[in-house]
């Protein structure tokens, strides 16, 4: 067997999803982790229900740990995010859960069209069913 095309069938795979920095599949959640620097210990960021929110807990962390030179998941987002005035633990663990609940809050509002639709759908309505609503709003049959 050609050792191109073992590697070639390997590679495609082995990524099933778009990865993130610092984000890792974990029992059907995101979990989010960054390594302290200069320590051999992990800061555990918090799980989320989608591997999105858990990279932008990632990014705040990031920022706050290695300032600009960090390595952004988001980085058009980076002005939004509310940095923690010291590099504590806690306050980075916190300041990332704001993170994660601004991209679940940016994710609810980009999903709004389903809701447009059906408002829309709503005020298109057939010749028959207009007329129904017309005559039950006045009692008189308007064509």
């Amino acid at each position: 067997m050609n050792t191109s095309e073992s590697a070639g069938s390997s590679r495609s795979t082995t990524k099933k999803y778009h990865t993130f920095h610092g984000v890792r599949g974990w029992n059907k959640m995101w979990a989010a982790e960054i390594d302290e620097p200069r320590k051999p210990s992990l800061i555990l960021l918090g799980t989320y229900p989608t591997a999105e929110m858990a990279a932008a807990a990632y990014d705040v962390a990031a920022l706050a740990l290695k300032g600009s030179d960090a390595v952004l998941n988001f980085p058009e987002l980076a002005r939004y995010y509310q940095l923690p005035e010291s590099p504590e633990p806690a306050l980075i663990k916190s300041a990332a859960a704001e993170a994660a609940d601004l991209m679940k809050f940016m994710d609810d509002i980009l999903d709004m069209s389903t809701p447009t639709e059906d408002i829309a759908e709503g005020m298109i309505a057939s010749p028959s069913q207009q007329q129904t609503i017309d005559e039950s709003s006045s009692g008189n049959l308007r064509l």
